[in-house]
């Protein structure tokens, strides 16, 4: 199998595991029948419900839930019956005289209040929730080191596969013009989301706003792509001239000092900076009459060319 073929069944076994991951948390969800971001949910009396979540809102449940009652923050409120948990992490629990709750009731910040007649068949416990967050911290930053790991390699492929000449323009604009592709790309870097912010003061400008906001995430992730295969290719000169070698060389080591607090923070601005410029001066070039594709860099003295 050859580097390309190798390459491009990488990329599909990590889309088919995105999409696997994808329909699997759908899946899981589906079984909830409560999810509330912000607002309230109720449980009017004489119906069931499963799971109960609310991120930001209160929540009260007069008929039956058969799982867990979750309120983030806002105050829960049963008068009914519940089988599972009932948890309130930010506010307060009230339970009325009926109120059955066939687990735990766990609280946060406010003590609950049980009238007499509520009953609890299981512990009514204080949690330290700061701690229990600051002890999964490591894994929630893994996670999401290795979520924008994934997804910039993939947008690194993609780039590779289907607009290798605009990595070659976007190097070339680097060698050519350093100081304007670095005076670009912190001018866009800066001075687009001040742009997007000022759009949304203003009622005619907030669609604008909005879709300067949207299209920044998939801009940015194209410029750290772009500026990870430039290094790549700064590294790799002398020993490869494949634009796949330059990719992983680039982007593995950026990804490894994304592990490093501040310095990983750092590289990456810098890498996403110099790929909004150089794309910005390569693309600027490109429309100017007369100009030439940018091609890749002849083989070096004493190296034969690749065959064709």
């Amino acid at each position: 199998m050859s580097t390309l073929q190798a390459v491009r069944a990488a990329i599909a076994a990590l889309l088919s595991a995105l999409l696997a991951l994808w329909l699997m948390a759908g899946g899981a969800f589906a079984a909830i029948d409560h999810v509330v971001i912000t607002g309230g949910a109720l449980v009017p009396a004489g119906q069931t419900a499963g799971d109960v979540i609310v991120v930001n809102g209160g929540v009260r449940i007069d008929g039956r839930a058969t799982g867990d009652v979750v309120s983030v923050s806002g105050p829960i409120r049963v008068a009914g019956r519940v089988d599972g948990d009932v948890i309130a992490v930010s506010g307060r629990a009230f339970l009325a005289p009926s109120a059955r709750v066939g687990g735990d009731l766990r609280y946060g910040d406010e003590r609950p209040v049980i009238a007499p007649g509520a009953r609890v068949a299981g512990q009514v416990s204080k949690e330290d929730w700061a701690d229990a967050g600051s002890g999964w911290g490591w894994v929630s930053a893994l996670a999401w080191w290795l979520a924008v790991s994934v997804s910039t390699l993939i947008v690194g492929a993609l780039l590779v596969w289907l607009a290798p000449g605009a990595l070659y323009a976007a190097e070339r604009a680097v060698r050519e013009h350093l100081g304007a592709t670095i005076g670009w790309g912190v001018a866009i870097a800066i001075g687009a989301p001040l742009l997007a912010v000022l759009a949304l003061v203003t009622l005619v400008g907030i669609p604008f706003g909005i879709a300067l906001l949207l299209a920044a995430i998939p801009v940015l992730a194209v410029a750290y792509a772009t500026g990870a295969w430039i290094t790549g290719r700064r590294i790799l000169r002398s020993q490869s001239t494949s634009p796949w070698a330059a990719l992983l060389a680039g982007w593995g080591i950026l990804r490894l000092l994304a592990l490093i607090p501040v310095a990983g923070g750092l590289a990456g601005l810098a890498a996403t900076v110099l790929g909004l410029g150089a794309l910005t001066v390569a693309l600027w070039r490109a429309r100017r009459p007369g100009a030439t594709p940018a091609r890749p860099d002849a083989p070096a003295a004493g190296r034969p060319a690749p065959a064709g």
